[in-house]
């Protein structure tokens, strides 16, 4: 039986990214700049069973507009203050067959997310793209990491609307999370 694998991310090639609907009518994106990942396989090319830790700064988040980064950190939104990090630990992974458009091999990965103090399930979809020796001796994994959540199931109840009705941050988050890992040495 192999020893499982230690990974860690590389955060010059990784992203935690969100989209969030504005006003009913655009999107508005951003990405959480600072996080910690550990990841442990089942070895280099088998990833049912995977475990994964994620602790994110909100602090960190970057919607390239300092007004509404500094509203988003604020008790309206994550109140960053008394919730500084962001979690999410998985149960596993689970392969779930193939996505013919990518050559990805898709993924389930459920696990427990906790923000602003509030733990819920969650399942993401993992696309993995393969595992390399890059020229520098590296060992890496390529993958993207997608899901949606309701803001609210996690106690950000911005519930402003526009003159027409819509909200004017949506309740819809959609996570896009593109992740290179590198076995650790």
């Amino acid at each position: 039986m192999h020893a499982q694998v230690q990974w860690k991310w590389d955060p010059s090639h990784s992203r935690i990214g969100f989209r969030i609907r504005h006003m009913g009518i655009s999107m508005v994106e951003g990405a959480f700049q600072k996080a910690d990942i550990k990841v442990t396989s089942p070895s280099e090319k088998q990833w049912d069973g995977t475990k994964v830790n994620v602790t994110i700064d909100v602090n960190s988040i970057n919607t390239a507009n300092q007004k509404r980064d500094a509203h988003l950190r604020s008790d309206d939104f994550f109140d960053a203050k008394k919730y500084p990090v962001i979690r999410f630990e998985s149960t596993g992974m689970k392969k779930m067959g193939k996505d013919e458009a990518s050559g990805a091999t898709v993924y389930e990965m459920p696990g427990m997310l906790e923000i602003k103090g509030v733990k819920k399930p969650v399942t993401l979809k993992v696309r993995y793209y393969g595992t390399i020796r890059d020229p520098w001796g590296n060992t890496r994994a390529g993958f993207r990491v997608s899901g949606e959540i309701d803001r609210a199931d996690f106690g950000i109840h911005y519930e402003k609307k526009t003159e027409s009705g819509n909200l004017l941050i949506g309740r819809k988050v959609y996570l896009d999370i593109p992740v290179e890992l590198i076995k650790a040495k």
